[in-house]
């Protein structure tokens, strides 16, 4: 219940049947009007849900003419006595479904021009919804989806405050760093020709705290990142950002384990006391992602072994220049016409691959394949015997470089989960993946870059592939998955100088550069630094997922569309002149 100096003593949903013959005031926008020949029923919603209103020209007629006023979206204040409704007019579907109040005065606050577009309609164009954003918050589902988020928020904040963790914020003006994703950079005014630019993540400053001696520290903390979008993305995000000294891998995974435990059961799923963990090469190697969704199976396998003694010559290739084969059987699909089987030929090269190669299981007992002639029996044998397939079932193949073929047949895999119904929507898969690569070369670049960041430790067991194998150093780092989706990631942090100048060395960087780009943080380590470790969690993606949406835009209050426009607001938009001049720059168009 609000206070008594509020404008309203209730809320339009908080009023039970406790109430009856009490007076009350209830106020918000008018959610739908009916007049029932002569009585005029009104829904009255608020953020708490709805309340209906009933008005009789016979028991007030002053009153009784404000209503025939009202229209949708209208705001009023109404005040009366709580009556239960008849029986046979319950709505069950409403908390409030059996009450009512017929007022002795009513208020109109504020008046609604027709709305854009429909509220509640699935069907309204995304762009049109977010030019009107405040409407759309209007909405229920978008409601709950922020109402979610502030539980969410709510639950992450007792935890870690129980768990002695510290909130602090750090800086959103930093210096510009060479990894990661492109910055948004922002042209100081008072420094002519220099550029702070905006966090990519908290993670040098997280990482000083621990030198700093703050021991546990935690921040949802604001991020942005200048990179292409998609339903996931949006340049300026949430992360629950936790970092811990004097831990181990294990320490942090508990700590996070024990604070997801609690944000599940907002959505009363209580997770298993324990969460498996795999490793990142078993990750690729059965469902070919870092994020694999264990809700179905049609796990990937390898036989590389059986085809390089084969007469598969491009196969074969591909294997002797460092390429790898993956397989994957589906069941049930031989039957597939020939067109599907072509069809699933081009999805297969619209995700990357050269070409997809088959053999079909037949219900006769044989199998049919144009790779067949280039097998001996006892080769096709063991392919069936690998896939264990049986009449009916298909083994799909593809041979290219590693990142191609994981990449191809992970994606392959789920479309085939979700086409074959294998997906159950209400089942729940979080695990643990581990030991990631620390290293991944770049085309682009021409260089080795940090898969995590350059502040991730390495395998010790590994440390000195750094400079001979770099390809094969693993790091001591770690991603939490949900039904296929990354939820966070983390890793221990190097916390010795030493270690860290030949991380930068491995990345290609020089000592100028080096001591350019991070010289406050290598200093900073030479005073004492304690073993830490971190992960961040991604907030909107854990309240879309919680939510069952499938953009985080739906979980942000006023998000960007796909082309990273506010159209609400209307930005980004051009600066002044003047503005311009003030921070010394200078705008060219180049015209294609």
């Amino acid at each position: 219940m609000l206070t008594k100096t509020s404008m309203k003593t209730h809320g339009c949903g908080e009023v039970t049947k406790n109430e009856t013959g009490k007076e009350i005031t209830i106020a918000g926008w008018v959610n739908a009007v009916r007049d029932l020949g002569g009585i005029i029923f009104v829904e009255v919603r608020d953020k708490s849900g709805v309340f209906q209103l009933v008005s009789d020209p016979q028991k007030n007629p002053q009153v009784y003419d404000i209503f025939q006023k009202l229209r949708d979206e209208f705001v009023i204040k109404a005040t009366g006595i709580v009556s239960e409704r008849p029986e046979e007019t319950y709505n069950p579907n409403l908390p409030t479904g059996d009450i009512e109040v017929y007022p002795n005065s009513i208020e109109i606050l504020s008046t609604a021009q027709v709305l854009p577009f429909p509220l509640n309609d699935e069907g309204v164009n995304e762009d049109l919804r977010l030019k009107y954003r405040y409407l759309d918050l209007r909405q229920e589902r978008v409601l709950n989806c922020l109402k979610l988020r502030h539980k969410i928020v709510k639950t992450i904040r007792e935890y870690l405050d129980n768990h002695k963790f510290m909130e602090v914020e750090t800086p959103i003006l930093i210096k510009t760093t060479p990894e990661g994703a492109r910055d948004y950079l922002v042209p100081s005014r008072v420094q002519p020709g220099k550029f702070y630019a905006l966090p990519q993540s908290p993670q040098i400053f997280k990482q000083l705290l621990m030198v700093g001696g703050i021991e546990r520290y935690y921040q949802i903390a604001r991020c942005f990142r200048d990179e292409d979008l998609r339903a996931d993305r949006q340049p300026e995000f949430t992360q629950v950002d936790i970092e811990m000294s004097f831990v181990e891998q294990q320490d942090i995974m508990n700590m996070v384990e024990g604070l997801l435990r609690e944000v599940f059961r907002l959505v009363d799923y209580e997770m298993p006391e324990k969460l498996p963990v795999i490793t990142y090469k078993e990750a690729m190697d059965k469902y070919g992602s870092d994020r694999p969704d264990l809700r179905f199976g049609l796990e990937l396998f390898d036989i590389g072994d059986i085809l390089i003694n084969s007469n598969f010559e491009i196969i074969k290739d591909t294997l002797n220049k460092g390429g790898i084969v993956r397989a994957i059987k589906i069941p049930g699909i031989a039957n597939y016409s020939r067109k599907e089987i072509d069809d699933l030929t081009k999805l297969a090269i619209s995700f990357g691959a050269k070409a997809l190669a088959n053999i079909m299981y037949l219900e006769d007992g044989t199998a049919k394949s144009p790779v067949l002639k280039f097998l001996t029996e006892e080769q096709a044998q063991q392919i069936k015997e690998r896939a264990n397939a049986q009449a009916g079932d298909v083994v799909f193949f593809v041979a290219d470089k590693p990142k191609v073929t994981y990449d191809v047949m992970g994606r392959f895999r789920l479309y085939f989960g979700e086409k074959l119904g294998l997906i159950d929507p209400n089942a729940h898969s979080l695990l643990w993946v581990v030991d990631f690569p620390m290293f991944e070369y770049s085309e682009e670049d021409n260089r080795y870059v940090s898969v995590h960041h350059p502040f991730t430790m390495p395998n010790l067991e590994d440390i000195d592939k750094m400079e001979t194998d770099p390809e094969h150093c693993r790091s001591i780092a770690y991603d939490i998955v949900y039904n296929g989706n990354e939820l966070g990631g983390g890793s221990v942090r190097i916390h010795s100088s030493e270690i860290q100048q030949r991380v930068f060395k491995a990345l290609g960087l020089s000592e100028e550069e080096t001591q350019e780009k991070f010289g406050f943080m290598i200093n900073a380590f030479k005073y004492g630094t304690p073993p830490h470790a971190g992960l961040a969690l991604g907030l909107d993606r854990v309240v879309a997922l919680l939510a069952k949406t499938n953009s985080i835009r739906d979980v942000i209050a006023f998000p960007k569309n796909s082309a990273a426009k506010c159209l609400m607001t209307d930005s980004p938009a051009m600066a002044s002149e003047e503005q311009l001049r003030e921070l010394h720059l200078r705008v060219t168009t180049k015209i294609n």
